[in-house]
C-alpha cells in the first residue's frame, strides 16, 4: 500500500478471535503482570469461526504464548503522563514508558504459559487478563527472539528496593484456602499483589486503619486484616472476614453480587 494511502487511514477494523474465561472479574484483582498472577484462564474461540482451531494446532509444544487483547473496559480516556501503581518515587512517568491499561488504543499484551491446545480454545496458566476480555491475536513466545533479561528497564529498575515482604498466619491460610475451594476466589494471591507495594495507598486500595500498625483491606465483599512493620518492610496477613452484617445475610436479603451463599458457608465453617 502506498505510504500516502496508509497515512490517510484513521482507523483499522479488528475483530475478536476469542474471549478470556477466568475467575478474575474486577480490575483491582489484577496483578500488574501475568508473572505475578495465580489465576489461570481459558481462551475460548469466538463462535462461528472454525478456522481458529486449525490456526492454533501447531502451538502444541510451545511453553508460552503472547496474547494480544483489548482493554475493553478502558475506552474512556488516556493521559500522556501517568502515575504507575508501583513507582520508586511516587512521580508520574510518560505513558509509553509504562504498562498503563489506559492507552490511545486499548491494546494489551501478555506473555502467559500455554497449558494445552483444545478444539474450542487454549488453556493458559496464570494471567493478568479479566474475564470476558476480547482477544485479537495469539503469537508463540520464542526465547531467543523474545527474552533479553540483561536489558535496562529505566525507572522500573529502582522498584526492587521498595517492596514489602508479605507473610501469612496459619489462620488466614486455612480460611483463604477454604474460600478458594468454595468459590475460586484467591485472596492469598490478592494479598501478594496488593500489599507488596504501597500497601497503605488508600487512593488505589480499599484500605483502612484498624488499630496500632493494623489495617484492613477489602477484596470484593471480604475484609483482610494485616499487621505492618514499615521500617522493616514486613507485612503479616492475619485473618479473613466476611464484610456482610448478620442482617445482610438473612435468607430474604437482596444478593446484589450473588455471593451471599458463599459467605454463609464460610461463616458456618468459621463462626465469629
Amino acid at each position: 500500500m502506498p505510504e500516502e494511502m496508509t497515512e490517510s487511514i484513521a482507523s483499522f477494523p479488528f475483530k475478536a478471535i476469542g474471549y478470556v474465561r477466568t475467575s478474575s472479574r474486577y480490575r483491582y484483582e489484577m496483578p500488574r503482570q501475568a508473572a505475578f498472577s495465580g489465576v489461570p484462564a481459558f481462551i475460548e474461540w469466538a463462535k462461528g469461526e472454525q478456522r481458529y482451531a486449525e490456526a492454533a494446532k501447531d502451538l502444541a509444544g510451545f511453553d508460552r504464548i503472547w496474547v494480544i487483547f483489548c482493554f475493553h473496559l478502558n475506552w474512556d480516556h488516556w493521559n500522556p503522563m501517568v502515575r504507575p501503581p508501583v513507582s520508586p518515587d511516587g512521580k508520574k512517568y510518560s505513558l509509553f514508558a509504562t504498562r498503563s491499561p489506559h492507552r490511545p488504543n486499548p491494546i494489551g499484551l501478555s506473555c502467559v504459559e500455554l497449558v494445552s491446545v483444545e478444539k474450542n480454545g487454549l488453556f493458559i496458566g496464570p494471567c493478568d487478563i479479566l474475564d470476558g476480555t476480547p482477544v485479537f491475536d495469539i503469537k508463540p513466545y520464542i526465547p531467543e527472539a523474545d527474552a533479553f533479561p540483561s536489558s535496562a528497564a529505566g525507572w522500573h529498575d529502582r522498584i526492587r528496593d521498595i517492596g514489602y515482604n508479605v507473610a501469612f498466619t496459619d489462620v488466614f491460610l486455612e480460611k483463604s484456602r477454604f474460600l478458594a475451594s468454595l468459590c475460586n476466589l484467591d485472596v492469598e494471591n490478592f494479598c501478594r499483589i496488593q500489599l507488596k507495594y504501597s500497601p497503605l495507598d488508600a487512593s488505589r486500595k480499599r484500605v483502612k486503619k484498624y488499630g496500632e500498625k493494623q489495617y484492613r483491606i477489602g477484596c470484593r465483599t471480604w475484609q483482610i486484616l494485616f499487621h505492618i512493620e514499615e521500617e522493616e518492610k514486613n507485612i503479616l496477613v492475619k485473618d479473613l472476614f466476611s464484610n456482610y452484617t448478620e442482617e445482610e445475610l438473612l435468607p430474604a436479603s437482596p444478593d446484589k453480587y450473588g455471593d451471599k451463599d458463599f459467605h454463609r458457608a464460610f461463616l458456618e465453617a468459621f463462626p465469629c
